[in-house]
């Protein structure tokens, strides 16, 4: 499928959009797309409709780990979202050969991001999650500045080499005035199949002491788990839209979804007494 040329309307495709979030590291290989999908299924086993922009022009992973069930399609000037285990999901993937990569400068990329964000139709949502790019270039400067962010969510292991980068898209989103959610810490640790012992294979604590430092909310951990890396690599989902949870990951992302549903919902109280406080103000002075 191409992408369609988008042309400029007073139609606003967010609108309907409740709670836009971010997914962003600062790096690669923190698992940030894999939180992303996770982050998302736990939300829709809680019963909340979520959509996911795969906005890795380069790399995109999303497709991968949420095969379609309904390809993407084009209504009029607008895209209508790929369905996905009940996720409508938007990524370069649908519109490129597998094994094409995308040879394009960062103009032509920021066109195609501004695309996703103003050309799609995703209809009325309780959650949009944006699987950010690794890095703090034009990219993720271009979706921070249109896609009308409610908050970002970090992702770190507990390395000090990664988290010298996270604190990097910390500080850019922190200069762009968008709130930090939390950080989750992924890769936290491995659980010994047989003796269940805790061996924390790349250092141990280092999301939850960035959080500390940084006052942000921790939202929690996430073990190692061959269980997340298989159905990654399958496509089959570790959180059912519907039905008891056993698997251990499986848990903690519904864990971490109910903590940052939380954190959500209290910045945008935030955010709304900040507004009414600045009526007030203004009408004082009128």
């Amino acid at each position: 499928m191409n992408l369609p040329m988008y042309k400029k309307t007073e139609v606003k495709p967010l609108a309907g959009i409740k709670s836009v979030i971010a997914v962003a590291a600062g790096k690669g290989g923190v698992g940030k797309s894999t939180v992303a999908v996770n982050l998302a299924l736990a939300l829709q086993h809680q019963g909340f409709s979520v959509g996911i922009l795969d906005s890795d022009i380069y790399g995109p992973s999303v497709r991968k780990m949420l095969p379609e069930e309904k390809s993407p399609a084009q209504k009029g000037q607008f895209l209508i979202p790929a369905l996905c285990h009940g996720i409508k999901v938007i990524s370069m993937a649908y519109f490129r050969h597998t094994s094409e990569a995308t040879v394009v400068r960062a103009p032509i990329a920021n066109n195609i991001i501004t695309q996703f964000i103003q050309g799609v139709d995703w209809g009325p949502l309780d959650y949009l999650i944006i699987d950010f790019p690794p890095g703090t270039g034009d990219i993720q400067l271009t979706l921070s500045q249109q896609a009308n962010l409610t908050g970002a969510i970090i992702v770190t292991t507990p390395q000090e080499v990664a988290i010298l980068d996270v604190r990097k898209a910390m500080h850019m989103f922190d200069q762009l005035k968008v709130p930090i959610v939390g950080i989750i810490e992924n890769m936290s640790c491995y659980y010994h199949p047989k003796t269940d012992e805790r061996i924390c294979l790349f250092g141990s604590g280092g999301g939850r002491k960035l959080a500390e430092q940084s006052g942000v909310p921790f939202l929690g951990e996430v073990p190692i788990d061959p269980e997340i890396c298989r159905c990654g690599d399958t496509g089959e989902v570790l959180i059912p839209k519907s039905g008891e949870i056993e698997s251990s990951s499986a848990k903690a992302f519904l864990a971490i979804a109910k903590h940052a549903t939380k954190e959500i919902e209290s910045l945008k109280e935030q955010c709304r007494g900040a507004l009414l406080n600045f009526e007030l103000a203004w009408k004082e002075m009128s």
